[in-house]
C-alpha cells in the first residue's frame, strides 16, 4: 500500500512540476524569448514620455533611448557613442547634420506649439506676452543653442523692439531644453517662461497660456538615421513607426501635433 501511495504522489509530483513549468510572471502565457537586436535612439527632452511609452511596442528591436537638448545629441554623432536614429525638437539640426554627411535626409514626425507657461498658483499676474514686460516680472527662457531658445528668439523677434528688450531685461533664468523651463518654475526661479505645450501638459503644477497666431513659430520635429549605423532597416523601420506607427500615436496622446 505505501509502495503504491509513494508512486502516484510520485506521479502527482511530475505533473504539478510540468504544469508549474509552463507558468511565467505573464500568466500561462510565455514571455518572448526571440533575441532583438538593440537599437540607440536620441530623442529631444520634450519626447521622453511619448517614446517610454511606446517603446516596448516596437518590434523589430529593442531601444535604447537616450534624451537630452539638440546640440548635445548633434555631438554625440560628431564623438560618440554614435546612435541609430536621431529625432530632435527642430528641423535645423538634423538638416544641418545631413548636409555634414552624419545623417540621412530627415523626416519630418511631429510638431509642437510654444506657449506661455507660467504656475497654477501664483501666474494671476502674467495672463499674456505684454505682462512679461512689466517692471518686477521674472521670465525663464531657453538658452539661445536650444531649440526652444530659438523658437522663443523667433517670438521676441515680431514683437515691437522696446517691448522685446523689457523682456529681456526681465529674463532671470534659463534652461537648455523646454522641460527646463517647466522644472524652473516648478522650482519658483520665474513667474513664466517660453516653453513646448507637450512639456508643460506633461508636467505638475504649471499650464499653459496660448501666444498670438502672428506670434506663434513653426516648431517641426524630424527624424534621421544615422550613416554607418549597424541597423539601417531596423532604424528606418523607427523612423516610420514615428510617423506613422505606435510611437506616432504616443505622439498625438502626449499633446504633439501632426508634422507640417
Amino acid at each position: 500500500m505505501q509502495a503504491g501511495a509513494s508512486r502516484w504522489a510520485a506521479v502527482g509530483g511530475a505533473a504539478l512540476a510540468l504544469l508549474l513549468a509552463g507558468c511565467s510572471d505573464a500568466g500561462t502565457v510565455k514571455p518572448d524569448t526571440t533575441p532583438r537586436p538593440g537599437l540607440t535612439i536620441a530623442a529631444a527632452s520634450s519626447l521622453r514620455d511619448a517614446l517610454t511609452s511606446c517603446a516596448s511596442q516596437f518590434t523589430p528591436g529593442r531601444l535604447r533611448l537616450r534624451f537630452g537638448a539638440p546640440d548635445r545629441l548633434a555631438a554625440l554623432l560628431r564623438t560618440g557613442p554614435r546612435p541609430d536614429v536621431l529625432a530632435a525638437a527642430d528641423a535645423a539640426v538634423p538638416a544641418a547634420l545631413a548636409r555634414r554627411g552624419l545623417l540621412e535626409p530627415p523626416e519630418a514626425f511631429a510638431a509642437d506649439e510654444l506657449v506661455l507657461a507660467v504656475p497654477k498658483d501664483g501666474g494671476g499676474d502674467v495672463g499674456e506676452v505684454a505682462d512679461l514686460a512689466k517692471p518686477g516680472a521674472t521670465v525663464a527662457v531657453g538658452a539661445a543653442a536650444g531649440a526652444v531658445g530659438a523658437s522663443t528668439r523667433q517670438v521676441l523677434r515680431r514683437l515691437p523692439a522696446p517691448e522685446a528688450r523689457a523682456i529681456l531685461a526681465n529674463v532671470r533664468t534659463t534652461a537648455p531644453d523646454s522641460a527646463g523651463i517647466v522644472a524652473r518654475l516648478q522650482q519658483g526661479a520665474a513667474a513664466a517662461g517660453f516653453a513646448y505645450r507637450s512639456d508643460v501638459e506633461a508636467a505638475k503644477g504649471v499650464q499653459a497660456i496660448e501666444l498670438p497666431g502672428q506670434l506663434q513659430p513653426a516648431v517641426p520635429y524630424a527624424a534621421g538615421v544615422v550613416k554607418g549605423t549597424a541597423q539601417p532597416a531596423i532604424a528606418q523601420a523607427f523612423v516610420d513607426d514615428l510617423r506613422e506607427g505606435n510611437c506616432h500615436d504616443a505622439l498625438l496622446t502626449a499633446g504633439f501635433g501632426e508634422p507640417p
